[in-house]
């Protein structure tokens, strides 16, 4: 997965909703302004609901 800072990353998901889909993140952090390399990790991740924002985290980061 991408190098993303998680702290960024979590900037680019403010207003979401949780549990949230693969595309809820992408709309939100597209909304918010987030760079290519950012939409690029959300948009690798499995097409599933994530419950909190560590999930996502973790999930973008590979742990």
């Amino acid at each position: 997965m991408a190098d993303v800072n998680p702290i960024e990353l979590q900037k680019h998901l403010g207003g979401v909703d949780y549990p949230a889909s693969k595309d809820d993140l992408v709309k939100a952090a597209e909304g918010n302004g987030a760079d290519d390399e950012t939409l690029e990790a959300l948009r690798a991740l499995p097409d599933q609901e994530y419950g909190a924002p560590t999930d996502v985290t973790k999930a973008v980061s590979g742990n």
